[in-house]
This record gives C-alpha cells, structure tokens and sequence, in this order.
C-alpha cells in the first residue's frame, strides 16, 4: 500500500520553498515515469482528479500538470506569493480550495500570526487538512515548512503544528523550519517563541540557516570560476539575491526530496519517515537535527567535476556542506543517519561508515548509533546523492546566537509592546527559559558520563 505525505506550507518562505520542492518532485517522477500511468511512487505526493477512470492506480496522465493535485494546505496571511503561484506554471498542480489566505498580513509578529490569525482560522484550517487526510489511503506524515523571522510562518505555524498533534497525534510531524538573516528587527523574538512550540510538538525538526546556504552558493561560486578560469558575465549570487534565494530553496528541496525518496522509490534498504524519528530522537525534546548534502554542485545545476562516492561520504561531515552554521566534527554525535541515493551497495555504505567513524565523536552510550539508507534511484542528473542528519551537540551554537540576538532586544524590551497587545509579558520569559532548558540538554551530551535528561527519564516499568 502506498505510503502518503501532505505539506503544510506556511508563509512567503515555505511556499517559496515548497514550490521548489514540488518542481523536484515533479521532474524525478517525469524521469523515472516513462509511460505517463499514475503508480503507487506518484501518489505518495499527488491524488489524480481525473473523473473518467476509477482505478486509481491506472489512470492514464497524459499531461501530469492537468490531472495531479499536490497533497498540500498552502497557507500564507498574505496575497503576493499565492498569487504568484496562481500564476506560475505549477498553478494547476494545486486545489485553489486547499488555499488560506488574508491580506494585511501578521506583520513580523509572532503573537499576530500564532494568536490572532491561528485562533481567526482555527476551523478553516482543521477542515482543509481533514479534506487532505480524507484523501490518503495511509497517511505517513505532515511535512510543514516555515521560516522562524516572520510572523505567518512562526506564528501560523506553529500554531498549525500543534492543531494536528491535536486531531493527528499518531501521524509523525516534520518541521522544515529557515533561520533568516538580520533582515527581520523583530525576527529574534518570532525564532525563540516559535522554537518553544516546535520543541514541546514536532516529532523531528530540520533546521536550515540562510547565512550557511549563502556561504555554500559564494563557495560554489568560486569553484566555477576556478574552473573556467575566465570573468563570469553573469552577476554573483551573494549580490542578486532573487537568484540567491532560488538556489538556497533548491537546496533545501533537494535535502527533503533526499529524505522522501524511499517512501517513492525502490531501494536494497529503504528508510520510512517514521525510523528517522525512531532512530535519531533519541530523547523528548531534542527533535533539531543537522542536516547535510552532497554533492552540491548538481543541486545548483553547476558543472563541475562529479565527485566519486568515497568522497561524498567525506563531504557531509564538512562544516562547508552543512546547513547549518555549525561544525560537528568537533562536537558529540548522539545519532547519524545517511540515506544514499545511486546504483551503489550496501557494503559502499558499511566501508565509508567504518572509514569516517574513528574520526567522529559519539556518544559513549550509542557507539554504533548509524542509520544507513539505500534507495536504488538516484536524484535526476546525479549518480549519486547522500543526505546525513545528525542529532549532533553543535546544533547549541546556532540556538547560542538565537539567544544573543534575543537578549540584545529583550534587556531594553525593545518592540515589545507590539507583542504584548495580544500575549502576557510572561510568555517571553517561558520561551527564553525553554530555549536555555534546551541548550542545556545538549550541554549535557557533551559530558561524557551525564545523562541530558536524567531528571526527566522515567524508569521504564
């Protein structure tokens, strides 16, 4: 039986994001697809609405565009990039009837987005994702995508994160959440407020950094030109920051479709959603895993010299290919997952795993802690792709700036005001208190003989 999986993407940077991931996904399925028949890998993320045949699992597609519909909620309190997807060439893939929107907007307001439109569209929503859910045979997971500065995407997102642990509290929940840059005032405030939610009611939080995918397109960028050895005409992508923010949501996109391949695709050892949680949550309220990609340069549709598999292998362990501004070579491992893609074998997997471990730090109580995947088709022009995610202690340097930037605020209460005409004071107080709770779990797994939460494991009976 196939295996579903509906997005919620929420705000101007998760349906941006989203809109990339759903062209991904569209090209890998045209590539495999040769004879245009809705099958069992097309139905994970799409429903056919053509009302002509009533087996679903032979319906003839024809053009995929006009018969597939996404199985998403596309939600943002603003117009502008709905309406810029209504325009696109992706607008028939997605259920106009499946779209929440207002025009105002929540403002870069945590409180407006998680209080004043989450509670407005409370039932609106519920209703759209049961419509969604009613359409799935087994449904696997949600998959939302936000960013943590603006209001829509951390307040109404959240706010939806804990409406389906609600009404779905078996269905895993993945958080896709994008640290911005300094370009938000109020985006410190948004980051810690949310993240108090995404601990307490994501199953598994995929954190992405703006500054770390802007330092891997101006390396990029650099090996292309070094390459060429000649003056690109082109204007570099750290100055034009359209074509920027095009290639950091293709990178995040090529990441999620890495991690959806085996609930799609035929692979020697397959990897469901739910043994992603299972395997490298090792603890309640550490759900933030590090993610990392290779080989890079094909995301961007960059050409460079391929990279062989060994060295794949090597680059996801990179600080340069993490999405993350952290390193975590230097810091504890509590679990790694690597899900390869690519005609390769199982044996490819075990050499580079007993070839990188003496190199990396794990925990003393999880020495073997590897998830290994092997999904038999490789990404669209790639000949192989490897996706790690890794519950790794660096993850606390990124959650230390959050802290920083939101203490810089905070100690002169600066635009607080705007936040408090819809939430008491104290919930600042609680957010900051969860995120340092947090940071502290992490601490703690760097000590080698101190359990990260000994005083919240219960014994198990």
């Amino acid at each position: 039986m196939p295996r579903e999986l509906i997005t919620v993407q929420v705000g101007q940077c998760g349906n941006q994001v989203a809109t990339r991931f759903w062209e991904l996904a569209l090209r890998e399925h045209s590539t495999f697809n040769k004879s245009g028949v809705f099958d069992e890998p097309l139905s994970s993320f799409f429903r056919n609405v053509d009302p002509r045949y009533a087996d679903p699992l032979n319906i003839p597609v024809g053009n995929p565009i006009n018969t597939l519909k996404a199985r998403s909620v596309v939600v943002d309190m603003e117009e502008g990039v709905i309406n810029q997807l209504l325009k696109s060439e992706l607008s028939e893939l997605f259920d106009t009837q499946q779209f929440i929107s207002d025009v105002s907007g929540a403002g870069n307001n945590w409180a407006v987005g998680h209080f004043e439109y989450g509670e407005r569209y409370r039932w609106e929503i519920s209703e759209k994702v049961r419509r969604s859910v009613e359409h799935c045979d087994a449904l696997q997971s949600f998959f939302l995508m936000h960013s943590m500065g603006g209001g829509t995407g951390s307040g109404v997102g959240t706010f939806i994160l804990k409406l389906l642990e609600e009404e779905y509290p078996e269905v895993f929940r993945f958080s896709t959440v994008v640290y911005p840059e300094d370009d938000v005032v109020t985006g410190p405030y948004n980051s810690v407020l949310a993240m108090k939610e995404l601990t307490e009611h994501a199953d598994c939080v995929l954190p992405v950094d703006n500054q770390a995918l802007m330092d891997i397109l101006a390396k990029i960028e650099t090996s292309r030109q070094r390459v060429k050895d000649v003056k690109d005409d082109v204007a570099d992508l750290t100055n034009d920051k359209r074509k920027a923010f095009d290639k950091m949501n293709n990178i995040i996109a090529h990441m999620l479709n890495n991690l959806t391949c085996s609930m799609r695709f035929e692979g020697m050892l397959n990897v469901d959603l739910n043994e992603i949680t299972m395997n490298l949550v090792p603890f309640p309220g550490m759900p933030y895993l590090m993610s990392s990609i290779s080989p890079l340069y094909s995301v961007l549709d960059v050409k460079l010299e391929p990279r062989r598999l060994d060295q794949i292998f090597t680059d996801v362990f990179n600080k340069d290919f993490q999405l993350l501004k952290v390193d975590p070579k230097h810091s504890i491992y509590m679990a790694c997952g690597l899900i390869l893609r690519g005609d390769a074998k199982i044996s490819d997997i075990h050499r580079n795993v007993n070839r990188l471990r003496p190199g990396l730090k794990m925990i003393h109580w999880n020495q073997e802690g590897f998830k290994v995947g092997l999904c038999n088709v490789a990404p669209s022009g790639m000949p192989y792709s490897l996706l790690c995610l890794a519950n790794n202690s660096a993850i606390r340097t990124q959650f230390g700036r959050i802290k920083q930037q939101f203490l810089r605020l905070s100690k002169r209460k600066a635009h607080m005001y705007h936040y408090t005409k819809y939430m008491e004071a104290s919930v600042f107080n609680e957010a900051l208190e969860s995120l340092e709770d947090l940071m502290e779990r992490y601490a703690g797994v760097e000590q080698p003989f101190q359990n990260p939460l000994k005083e919240r494991i219960q014994p198990v009976v």
